[in-house]
């Protein structure tokens, strides 16, 4: 029989909250993350609205900040995560084989010295060309190196495992939105093949930068409704005009049930199926008749054993942008029918790019535990393209044993999971 996989801890650090349980009553109730951007100065950008994690820094998770004051934003965002996660699974490391312990992230870049970058830039710049030796040379004497290697995709990874003495597998992908996702199913296939016990999943990233703004403005991705920041984000709605960023970490403990069971952890439910497509079309546009998404939503559920039927609710990619949101929509109805409800906690906490599945998938996890289904707010004009239940604006007390987490990437990679309640 195939290894089961469950959860025994969660942790997360987002725009709503420092901690699980203050996330998912800020979700519950409604409340925007939003605000005017404070990491940098927004003010001469089309998009001045973030999603950004306030009063929040290491030493709250009893780090010292002098260790800690070149790691990069991404890495302490995942380690005060994962330490979370890990005091509610009551992880020992005495009870523990390292070699049987894991990490799996999907983390995106830390942050970045875009002022240096810029000095670099001018002290290069020529009439009619750039002077790529004086570029260089101003590089090699204001650069950090330290800052530099810090800021790696990697390095959360890698810091998590020093932190757990975790020696057994340890890999981190990128695959834009769906990365925390695509971590999360790819640990619990790990598990399933019996390489490892225990996996730290999970992930962590900030584009909230001059250069990921600029990026995501160039794409006309991102809302430019700086007039009324909590309710720019308005998935599924007939007025949205693209998504908010956000920043942040989270990190599931995935664990093998036996194993589970031998330390007498509480059990906060089970990863029943993963599914994991690409759609070969574009790189910033979901196929239009949602053919990835639809066989990536299939591919989980089957893999789950169970019908789409059972499917209780779904934590949707749900953007506000215009083509997600009517394809997602598209696809939902295709695999599942009209009914099931489907909402979008993105209009509440922003878009966390690469944290952004690991938060999702936390979230399912949570509307399993309480039977409540976390809204999608700010729907308040409807689209004849999206014409699906989204939860409008206030959450609903609804029986949920099986929930569904969408996460679709810039690339068009696609990630779908299928949480359960734990049955013993």
């Amino acid at each position: 029989m195939r290894r089961r996989v469950v959860i025994t801890g969660m942790g997360c650090i987002n725009p709503l909250g420092h901690d699980v349980e203050t996330v998912w009553s800020a979700l519950k109730e409604g409340k925007s993350g939003v605000g005017y951007t404070t990491i940098f100065d927004a003010s001469k950008f089309p998009t001045k609205i973030a999603a950004e994690v306030k009063d929040w820094d290491i030493t709250q998770a009893g780090e010292d900040a002098d260790e800690w004051r070149d790691r990069a934003r991404h890495t302490k965002f995942a380690c005060g995560s994962a330490m979370q996660a890990a005091a509610q699974a009551g992880l020992s490391e005495a009870s523990l084989d390292p070699t049987r312990v894991g990490v799996y992230l999907g983390s995106g870049e830390g942050s970045q010295d875009f002022s240096a970058f810029a000095r670099m830039m001018t002290a290069a710049l020529r009439p009619d060309a750039i002077d790529l030796a004086t570029f260089a040379q101003t590089g090699l004497e204001i650069l950090n190196p330290v800052a530099e290697i810090e800021q790696e995709p990697n390095m959360p990874s890698g810091y998590v495992a020093g932190l757990f003495n975790a020696q057994g597998p340890n890999a981190n992908c990128l695959t834009a939105c769906a990365a925390s996702s695509q971590a999360i199913g790819e640990a619990t296939e790990i598990i399933r093949r019996g390489e490892a016990d225990v996996m730290f999943s999970g992930g962590a990233h900030s584009m909230i930068h001059p250069f990921g703004v600029t990026g995501f403005n160039l794409l006309t991705a991102l809302s430019t409704s700086n007039d009324e920041p909590t309710k720019a984000s308005r998935p599924f709605d007939r007025l949205r005009n693209g998504f908010v960023l956000g920043e942040g970490g989270a990190m599931v403990v995935l664990e093998e049930l036996e194993h589970a069971r031998r330390r007498g952890a509480e059990i906060y439910g089970e990863v029943l199926g993963y599914g994991t497509t690409a759609d070969a079309y574009r790189i910033t546009d979901i196929h239009p008749e949602g053919r990835g998404a639809i066989a990536c939503m299939k591919m989980a559920i089957a893999d789950a054993g169970i019908s789409p039927e059972d499917i209780q609710y779904v934590n949707a990619h749900g953007t506000s942008t215009s083509v997600n949101d009517r394809v997602e929509s598209l696809a939902c109805k295709t695999v599942l029918g009209p009914k099931t409800p489907v909402s979008s906690t993105k209009s509440m906490m922003g878009h966390l790019i690469a944290a952004a599945g690991v938060s999702e998938a936390i979230v399912c996890l949570m509307a399993i535990r309480d039977n409540v289904l976390p809204p999608t707010i700010n729907y308040e004009n409807p689209d004849p393209d999206c014409d699906l239940d989204y939860v409008p604006n206030a959450a609903r007390e609804a029986k949920c044993d099986i929930a569904l987490s969408n996460s679709f990437g810039f690339g068009g990679q696609n990630i779908s999971l299928v949480l359960g309640r734990f049955r013993g």
